[in-house]
C-alpha cells in the first residue's frame, strides 16, 4: 500500500492537468457507451412488447401526417357510427393514456388514467400484477357500480387493494367509483410504438378497463383517440377497406393501416437503422476518445520513466508495478462510473421534483434495471480499455532499459 501511495502520488498525480484530461476523456467515452447501452436495451424491451400485438392479421391504426383533425367539425353520432360498425363486425384492441385524475397520495403526485378494452389487455402482457387480481370487463354503468382496477405501485399505500376511490372520470365527464382489484409491478412501463426505446411508466396510474357502454357513454375526444391507437385483431382485407372508408366518409380523417409485415419492415428500417447509425458513431467516436487517453496516459508515463526507473531499479518488480497501474486506472474509472451514475440518478429523480408522474421510477435513487445494465455494460467496456492501456503501458517501460543513465 506504501509504494502505491508513494507512486499514486508522486508520480502520477505529479501531472494533474494530464490527469485530468484523462479523467474527462475516459467519462466521455463511458458516457457514450452508456446512453449506446441503455438507448440499446430500451429499444429491445419496445421490440418485445411489440411482438405480442403484432400478430398476423392485425391491423395498426396511424393517422396520416398529412391530415389536420378539426375536432369541432366532428360530431359525437358520426364517430358513434363508426363504433357500431367496429362492435358488430370487427375484434379491436383498445388503449389510450395520458388523460389526469385528482387523486391525493402520499407522494403529491399527478395521477395519470389510462384506458384498455378487454381485446387489448389479453394480448398485452405488459400489465404484471404485484398484489391482488386482473381486471373484470364484465359491469354496467350505474350510480352505485364499481369499476374494478388496476392500480400503480406510487398509489397503493394510500389506496390498497380493497380499496374505493371516487374521481371525476376525463372521459365520462361525471364521478365515478373505482375499485382497486389489483396492484400493478413497480415500473410497470408502455413503450411508444413509434419510439421504441421512449417509456411512460405507470406507477403513479390507474388502469381503467372499458366495455361497449363504456365507449358509449365516454366523449368524443376519447372516443376519437380511441381510433387513432386502434389495434385490428385479425381482420380481413375487406373489413379493414370498409372501416377505412366509413371513418373517411364519416369523419374526414385519414387513417393508415399497417400490417405486422409492414410494421416490422418499418422498425427494423427506422429504429434499428437509427440504432445501427448511433452504434457505429458510438464506435467511431469511443475509438477516438480512447486512443486520446491512450495518448495522454503514455504522455504521462513517458514524463514518469525516471520515477519508474528509479523504482524499479531499488527492487519493484514489473508484476508489482502491473498491479499498481491497474489500481491507478481502476480508481480512474470507479470515478467515472461514479459520476454517471450520479447524472443518471439525478435525471431519474428529477422526473419526481418535477412531479412528472409518466417518468418517475422505484429504485434506488430512481435508477433501475436498464440503467443497471448500461452501468454494467460500461464497467466491462473500462476493463477492456483498462487492460489494453495498461499492458501497452507495461510494454513500453519493459523496452526501456533500466540503467544509470535512465535515472540519469
Amino acid at each position: 500500500m506504501k509504494i502505491f501511495k508513494f507512486l499514486v502520488f508522486n508520480t502520477f498525480l505529479k501531472k494533474p492537468v494530464v490527469v485530468l484530461c484523462t479523467l474527462v476523456l475516459f467519462l466521455l467515452s463511458n458516457y457514450i457507451v452508456f446512453i449506446a447501452a441503455r438507448s440499446a436495451i430500451s429499444t429491445f424491451q419496445g421490440y418485445e412488447e411489440i411482438k405480442q400485438l403484432n400478430q398476423k392479421g392485425n391491423y395498426f391504426a396511424n393517422l396520416d401526417p398529412s391530415d389536420d383533425v378539426n375536432m369541432d367539425n366532428l360530431s359525437k353520432n358520426k364517430i358513434q357510427q363508426v363504433y357500431s360498425y367496429l362492435n358488430d363486425n370487427i375484434r379491436y384492441a383498445l388503449f389510450t393514456d395520458g388523460f389526469v385524475a385528482q387523486v391525493p397520495n402520499a407522494y403529491d403526485m399527478e395521477v395519470t388514467v389510462a384506458y384498455v378494452n378487454k381485446e387489448y389487455y389479453e394480448l398485452n402482457k405488459q400489465f404484471e400484477i404485484a398484489r391482488g387480481t386482473g381486471l373484470s370487463f364484465d359491469y354496467s354503468l350505474g350510480d352505485d357500480v364499481e369499476i374494478p382496477v388496476l392500480l400503480g405501485s406510487g398509489l397503493s399505500d394510500v389506496y390498497p387493494v380493497g380499496s374505493l376511490i371516487t374521481i371525476d372520470d376525463p372521459v365520462l365527464q361525471k364521478q365515478i367509483n373505482l375499485k382497486v382489484q389489483g396492484v400493478l409491478k413497480p415500473n410497470t412501463y408502455h413503450s411508444n410504438f413509434y419510439s421504441l426505446s421512449s417509456k411512460q411508466y405507470y406507477n403513479f396510474s390507474i388502469i381503467v378497463p372499458v366495455n361497449e357502454e363504456f365507449i358509449n357513454n365516454s366523449d368524443k375526444g376519447f372516443q376519437l383517440q380511441g381510433l387513432f391507437d386502434l389495434i385490428l385483431l385479425q381482420t380481413g382485407e375487406e373489413k379493414k377497406e370498409e372501416l377505412h372508408d366509413l371513418i373517411k366518409n364519416n369523419l374526414g380523417v385519414e387513417l393508415n393501416f399497417y400490417t405486422q409485415g409492414e410494421n416490422i419492415d418499418y422498425y427494423n428500417e427506422f429504429f434499428f437503422g437509427s440504432l445501427k447509425i448511433i452504434l457505429i458513431l458510438t464506435v467511431i467516436i469511443t475509438v477516438i476518445l480512447t486512443c486520446l487517453s491512450l495518448w495522454s496516459s503514455l504522455k504521462s508515463i513517458r514524463l514518469m520513466f525516471k520515477d519508474f526507473a528509479i523504482n524499479l531499479f531499488v527492487g519493484l518488480s514489473y508484476s508489482r508495478l502491473r498491479n499498481i497501474i491497474f489500481g491507478y486506472y481502476g480508481i480512474l474509472f470507479l470515478i467515472n462510473l461514479l459520476v454517471l451514475f450520479l447524472i443518471t440518478a439525478y435525471l431519474r429523480y428529477g422526473a419526481w421534483i418535477r412531479k412528472e408522474a409518466f417518468f418517475a421510477t422505484f429504485g434506488f435513487l430512481g435508477v433501475i434495471g436498464m440503467d443497471w445494465l448500461a452501468l454494467l455494460a460500461v464497467l466491462i467496456f473500462d476493463a477492456v480499455i483498462g487492460t489494453l492501456i495498461v499492458e501497452i503501458i507495461m510494454r513500453k517501460i519493459k523496452n526501456v532499459s533500466i540503467s544509470l543513465g535512465v535515472i540519469q
